[in-house]
């Protein structure tokens, strides 16, 4: 038996958590997958799943013979790019992954150029507002907003961005400008509920945290369009820098209660670590690194000056 396969297979139905999934993922018929599981364990005189009706559940040998399946098929891999070339010349498909606003309007630019320099590699660009992992998911490199919570990964730092509540001059001279957050509870707002509830919105300043009961008139799944409703004059609402650097520039949006702005999240690509870096991911860094520290560097940060004590 093809052992290599074998290993494949089971670890796509460790992954898929039953054999029609693992069948769909390796486009196999499902009688061929679950023939190709009966004959590694044959082989192997061991039982590697307890079957139920809807799932399969690794037993104690299946655990342990999936993770060093996974060990093996990684060293197999990398043994082939080594040999393809792949980590002397820049050159294969480099899967690259971010948040979907700042993926298209911060790093897309910067894959653009990168493309037109290396001619031999090729971008997936995968736009996702959530943290995606990068080895159950094929990720080389993914940029990331905010505090690093996974220490196996390599972290390279490029910035930061802020956090900017704002609206626009039309809806501000109908309603009024707010001086603090208490004031939140007389306006419109526009809620991004992964950054801010629709019912409470939350500041910080001098140690002193504000909860303020908001209305929003309008949630947003996603928050362009959260500034797209702030730009229309549809309440305040709170985004990123990145998001609101053009309409700030345009005077389309007004920043507001800059003395509660929150402190500054950090931005930084992430890979997992490896015994080789591909050159398509090494020539990446090094191309878009500098370029994205730039770009940062020159969003808005409108950060109030904080009154020195008498």
């Amino acid at each position: 038996m093809d052992r290599l396969e074998g290993m494949s297979i089971v670890l796509a139905v460790a992954e898929a958590g039953s054999l029609s999934a693992a069948a769909r993922l390796q486009k196999m018929p499902l009688a061929t997958v679950s023939r190709k599981v009966s004959e590694l364990e044959a082989h192997l005189r061991t039982k590697l799943f307890n079957r139920s009706s809807r799932m399969l559940v690794p037993t104690d040998a299946g655990r342990s013979y999936i993770a060093a399946a996974k060990r093996i098929l990684a060293d197999v891999a990398e043994a082939e790019r080594t040999a393809s070339g792949e980590y002397a010349t820049p050159r294969g498909e480099l899967s690259v992954s971010t948040l979907v606003a700042l993926g298209r309007l911060c790093l897309q630019p910067i894959l653009a150029e990168f493309l037109a320099t290396f001619p031999e590699v090729d971008v997936l660009l995968s736009l996702h507002d959530r943290t995606v992992n990068l080895l159950d998911e094929h990720i080389d490199v993914a940029l990331r907003v905010g505090a690093l919570a996974d220490s196996s990964l390599i972290a390279v730092r490029v910035g930061e961005i802020h956090r900017l509540v704002c609206a626009s001059p039309a809806y501000l001279k109908s309603r009024g400008t707010p001086k603090s957050p208490d004031d939140l509870s007389a306006h419109d707002c526009i809620s991004y509920p992964p950054m801010q509830s629709p019912t409470t919105w939350r500041f910080k300043r001098e140690q002193i945290d504000y909860v303020v009961p908001v209305r929003s008139r309008f949630v947003a799944s996603n928050l362009e369009s959260a500034c797209d409703a702030a730009r229309a004059g549809l309440g305040i609402t709170e985004a990123f820098s990145y998001l609101v650097a053009e309409p700030l520039k345009s005077k389309e949006l007004v920043p507001l209660l800059l003395d509660f702005q929150p402190p500054p999240q950090p931005v930084s690509f992430v890979y997992s670590p490896s015994r080789f870096m591909p050159a398509k991911l090494r020539a990446f860094l090094d191309f878009a690194v500098p370029r994205l520290r730039a770009r940062l560097a020159d969003l808005p940060k409108s950060v109030a000056p904080r009154k020195q004590p008498a």
